[in-house]
């Protein structure tokens, strides 16, 4: 490569320049003079010299070559791809150097592919000033235009470099996922007599990707009937009825608004004294639009995340104008909303300005006066009616789609107050608070049916859904407060609870309906989850995580959690980082289990979240501390958790299957089957009052029992379970309880010697609603008709997917995470044995060595060490 590049060289000084194809990149920093004359001479010398070494420090790292700098660079590189990684790091770069300097620092750039002729100046030109290296032809004054044309910070690209660059674009390694493209149509450049396609290309939250403006020497490539000679006479006949139009109707600015674009709500500025007024009104104001199937409103929780990534504190900084602004450019909202609440005349008045977030210009503003502290919610109604009439939807859509506000919400501004404290708690993972909020909200005013369904989510993952059904029952019966979207939601909840196998298909129905309402894709993306149905799941749940939704980090931890099943680790750790630092409590639990699966117990131990108050009690410690083979720490951690729960709760039967794990590993196999016992017994006796939900964790809580049962050699309690579920159809048809009644039922046969028929029921539900314990069954029953090559199939896919074995729900709140693990690790000496009755025995030496080089330095167990010396003893 270098001596290609002094061959070049060579040519280059010999006088005998040829065209060779360059990718060109040329920047220019916006408003460079204004920015010295702020800072002064000497700042600003400090500032360029940082920059210089920014520019140096990539550019070597994209292999550029640069010929000219000034405010402004020209670059050359080899390839396309090349030239994008730079403008992608300089745009970021700049960033960095505003943000820790307090400035603002943007470039406009532009990016060409062509022809170009390259020559050394003399030596005596250079000491007089010159450039080392000339670079001319067409593409350079290409280049130059579409970097003049593009807005500060933006990327613009011609056709040609937009084609290669985007082709190569794998090769910036996983940015390249969420960069964004858009064309901007052909344009005229001056001095070109072609038009040329204009493209943007740039990351989430900082791209414009907006149309740039037509200059002097650029100008859009408009259609004829949009040309201003074609217009005369279009204008000429509309001029009479145009004039009376105007007396009657006269124009206001506006916003370039279009169906389902996004607003964002700034925060309240509460001029009245009236403290109750502050967090109540914003909240009504973001209810009342979010009714609409027109507008859509950025949560709260992606406006908080925002201002993070903006380097400013969600709990410090005030959204005014400027700042709402910053944030709807990153997001790509079209409009800002900034409420007012004032004393006017001795009446109460509710204003709204709608911003353009460009400018930062007030396009129009709307009020409504109210008298006394009681009129605020109709004055907000009244408001964000005529907000959403003026920004484009339909007065008769309007009444179709919406009720009043003081229906859909609550009379009560306390109530409303605990309504959107619960809301932000919720959000962040803390649901015990959001509940007491809830409750509050509720005891407030009882007819208030957001709070209530507030209630049922929040009682539903706290493991207290008995609870949650009343306050469902009590939402039904209210039905009439809800808007359209709320009432459909209500009823896709009543699926999921009484009918969770069906669930999956009410959410996307509702997600099909209302594409940016983000929790029934959420929910879609859950539902498929409890199924173990993890890569039909991933586009919900990835739409939600990545969307505006409130509860996005709650789809970030689920993204994470199916990326962990499926063994995409990298994926995980981003899903779950996201999560974390969007304040989710509970992604450090799941950040631990990551480091877990990989081995890595000490970093698992270092993240667990120890002084955090979580939701209900996780059990994951007590899997880390039996996958590292200490039973004794696994045995006190367990019933550390147990002492926090009541004895006839369904959480204590899941944590005792925990603890059947540990004394058959101890041990203790005689009280290992008397709490597997227990475990079925309490179960199935549980589920003679439960229905749906409940149903479905109790049934799975007692297979998980009755398959220890089985495996300590008493089939009674599997027996018992089976006769139970097969005389509850409707169970056994919500996933993945089908599942595990097919593994019980295997089981039972292969204890009876009919493996063929074991392994006939196992194979047909293979691919359907799976779970860990069906595929360590089809091992084994593959062992038992010795059929090696198979078992080892199986073996290496449970060896694989350690990730699953801690990420599978199962209905039960993970209670089988234990016994998974304990057969992932079998599953390592299950394959070296396979392998040596294949005759494969180096291959298994090897996996023998990877064996004790992973336990080298921890507690090997005993059900792994009397295998292992068993197996050991092959080899000698």
């Amino acid at each position: 490569m270098q001596h290609e590049s002094a061959r070049r060289d060579g040519e280059e000084a010999a006088g005998a320049p040829a065209p060779r194809v360059h990718t060109l990149l040329m920047t220019d920093l916006c408003d460079s003079v204004a920015l010295v004359e702020r800072l002064g001479d000497t700042a600003a010398a400090e500032l360029f010299q940082e920059h210089d070494r920014l520019v140096l420090r990539i550019q070597q790292q994209w292999k550029g070559r640069l010929i000219d700098r000034s405010d402004g660079l020209l670059l050359l590189f080899e390839r396309p791809v090349n030239g994008l990684g730079f403008a992608l790091d300089y745009r970021q770069g700049l960033e960095e150097l505003a943000r820790s300097r307090g400035i603002d620092l943007q470039a406009r750039t532009g990016m060409h592919v062509g022809e170009v002729l390259t020559w050394h100046n003399s030596a005596e030109a250079v000491q007089a000033g010159a450039k080392p290296l000339e670079v001319e032809g067409l593409a350079k004054p290409l280049a130059a235009r579409l970097m003049t044309l593009a807005r500060p910070g933006q990327i613009l690209l011609s056709a040609v470099a937009e084609s290669l660059a985007r082709r190569s674009s794998r090769e910036l390694g996983g940015r390249s996922e969420h960069l964004l493209w858009k064309s901007h149509g052909r344009w005229h450049f001056k001095g070109v007599p072609t038009t040329q396609e204009v493209f943007e290309v740039g990351e989430p939250g900082f791209a414009p990707l907006r149309m740039p403006r037509s200059t002097a020497k650029a100008w859009r490539d408009l259609p004829l009937w949009r040309r201003p000679a074609a217009l005369v006479a279009e204008l000429a006949l509309l001029a009479a009825l145009g004039t009376v139009g105007w007396f009657v109707v006269r124009p206001e600015p506006a916003l370039a608004f279009t169906e389902r674009d996004w607003v964002v709500v700034g925060d309240l500025r509460n001029l009245t004294g009236q403290t109750v007024l502050d967090t109540s009104l914003q909240q009504a104001f973001r209810i009342s639009l979010e009714q609409s199937k027109y507008v859509n409103v950025l949560s709260d929780m992606k406006v908080r995340d925002t201002l993070s990534r903006m380097r400013k504190d969600p709990e410090k900084v005030l959204i005014d104008r400027a700042v709402a602004s910053e944030v709807a450019l990153r997001d790509g909202a079209r409009a800002v909303i900034l409420p007012v609440v004032s004393e006017v005349g001795g009446r109460l008045r509710i204003t709204a300005e709608v911003v353009d977030p460009a400018t930062q210009n007030t396009v129009y503003t709307e009020y409504a006066d109210g008298q006394g502290i009681e009129s605020a919610l109709g004055s907000v109604d009244r408001v964000t009616t005529r907000l959403r009439n003026r920004l484009g939807e339909a007065m008769a859509v309007i009444g179709r789609n919406s009720r009043p506000l003081p229906e859909v919400s609550t009379r009560d501004l306390d109530a409303l107050r605990a309504y959107a404290l619960g809301q932000k708690a919720y959000g962040k993972g803390q649901f015990k608070q959001a509940l007491g909020l809830y409750e509050h909200a509720v005891s407030l005013d009882k007819d208030f049916a957001l709070a209530h369904l507030g209630m049922l989510r929040a009682l539903n993952v706290t493991e207290q859904l008995p609870k949650g059904l009343l306050s469902l029952q009590k939402v039904q019966a209210m039905t009439g407060r809800l808007s359209p979207r709320e009432a459909m939601y209500l009823q896709a909840w009543e699926v999921q609870i009484n009918s969770p196998g069906e669930a999956y298909e009410k959410w996307r129905q509702m997600s099909d309906l209302y594409p940016d309402f983000y929790p029934a894709a959420a929910n879609a993306g859950y539902a498929l989850e409890m199924e173990n149905r993890y890569e039909e799941g991933l586009p919900y749940i990835r739409r939600a995580s990545e969307s505006r939704y409130e509860f996005a980090p709650l789809s970030q931890e689920a993204l994470g959690r199916m990326s962990l099943a499926l063994g995409n680790y990298a994926d995980a750790a981003a899903a779950f980082t996201r999560a974390s630092e969007s304040g989710l409590v509970t992604a450090a639990v799941w950040q631990a289990n990551l480091h877990a699966v990989q081995g890595n117990f000490q970093e698992a131990e270092r993240l667990w979240p120890r002084d955090v108050k979580l939701a209900v009690p996780y059990f994951d410690h007590v899997s880390h501390y039996l996958d590292q083979g200490d039973l004794q720490a696994a045995s006190s951690e367990a019933q550390r958790l147990l002492r926090t729960l009541p004895v006839d709760g369904s959480r204590f039967r899941q944590g005792q299957v925990q603890v059947a794990v540990m004394q058959w590993l101890s041990g203790g196999r005689r009280e290992a089957l008397e709490t597997s016992r227990n475990i079925v017994r309490s179960s199935v006796a549980a589920l003679e009052g439960a229905a749906g939900l409940s149903a479905r964790g109790e049934a799975v809580t007692a297979a998980y029992g009755a398959i220890l049962a089985q495996r300590l050699g008493d089939p009674e309690p599997a027996r018992q379970l089976i006769s139970r579920l097969e005389r509850a159809p409707d169970i056994v048809a919500m996933q993945p309880v089908g599942g595990f009644l097919q593994v019980l039922k295997a089981r039972d046969l292969m204890a009876s010697g009919k493996s063929a028929r074991a392994l006939e029921g196992l194979v047909s539900t293979l691919g359907q609603h799976e779970s860990f314990q069906l595929r360590v069954a089809l091992m084994e029953a593959y062992i038992a008709e010795t059929n090696p090559e198979a078992a080892l199939r199986q073996a290496n896919w449970l060896v694989a997917h350690r990730g699953w074995a801690y990420a599978e729900y199962g209905g039960c709140g993970w209670c089988g995470q234990s016994l998974n693990l304990i057969d992932a690790n079998l599953a390592r000496l299950a394959k070296i044995e396979l392998l040596a009755q294949l005759g494969r025995r180096e291959e298994a030496r090897k996996e023998l060595e990877s064996f004790d080089g992973y336990w080298k330095n921890r507690m090997l167990p005993d059900y792994l060490r009397t295998r292992r010396d068993a197996l050991l003893s092959t080899f000698n």
